[in-house]
């Protein structure tokens, strides 16, 4: 708990307070000027980056969710070796090539950048959303199928509730990527907290890429202790994840 709140209490610093830390920064970069990046403000940035990252994850959260679901069900298990190549593949591909190639189809801006966030964040999740259910104990399927509920019950009542820790660690992991990963969006034109690195990059202002770098490190960071604590209240720490791991790397 303590290292939750020292994070947020660092983040927030410098989200709010960076104007105050321009003398110190002026002192030790003195050829800056300014010292502290003010093209935009940072809440702003924070919020369009948050909004991007937030966006991507709910439809990679979706899109795996749907995709491990069905290769999880009888109809659909021969699918699932094809599910995890593409998954693969699509998690080879680096972030900026895929921006490279979605700046021609959707323009500049959120775009390309949601495409590759959400990219990026589907194979994480996905093999988690499979983890999970396979090791909800059959006995437990069969207990609920004899109490009369139908399968689509068994999956809404039975095996997402046993599954959402393990499938919340896959999220938990794929948003702390996301995070990092939207910076290079500033590149095709998105408003990001990698706006102000790219800028410093391009001009040669290292404290600009020290700011942007140190409140994305930040914000990940706090989202990250936020979603362990939501995971270990779902009890996601439990002797049955350890086969839910062995799973999920079976499946990447």
């Amino acid at each position: 708990m303590m290292s939750l709140i020292a994070v947020a209490a660092a983040f927030f610093a410098l989200l709010f307070g960076m104007p105050a830390f321009a003398p110190l920064v002026a002192r030790a970069f003195p050829d800056v000027v300014p010292p502290i990046y003010g093209f935009a403000s940072f809440p702003a940035m924070l919020l369009s980056h948050a909004e991007i990252v937030a966006v991507a994850a709910l439809a990679a959260v979706a899109s795996a969710l749907a995709s491990g679901v069905f290769v999880t069900r009888e109809a659909g298990r021969q699918f699932r070796p094809i599910l995890g190549a593409v998954a693969t593949i699509g998690q080879t591909f680096p972030p900026v090539a895929v921006l490279a190639i979605a700046v021609p189809a959707l323009g500049y801006g959120e775009g390309p950048t949601f495409v590759a966030l959400a990219l990026s964040g589907f194979l994480p999740i996905v093999a988690n959303v499979i983890a999970g259910i396979e090791t909800v104990p059959q006995a437990v399927r069969e207990a609920a199928l004899g109490m009369g509920l139908s399968p689509l019950q068994v999956l809404v009542q039975v095996e997402l509730p046993l599954a959402a820790p393990v499938m919340l660690a896959g999220i938990r992991t794929a948003v702390a990527i996301m995070i990092g990963t939207a910076t290079i969006g500033s590149t095709v034109g998105a408003v990001t907290l990698g706006t102000p690195i790219i800028d410093g990059l391009v001009g040669d202002k290292l404290p600009y890429v020290i700011e942007g770098a140190s409140v994305v490190a930040l914000f990940a960071i706090l989202v990250d202790l936020v979603l362990d604590r939501v995971e270990r209240g779902l009890g996601a720490r439990t002797p049955r994840r350890a086969g839910a791991e062995s799973k999920r790397d079976e499946f990447v």
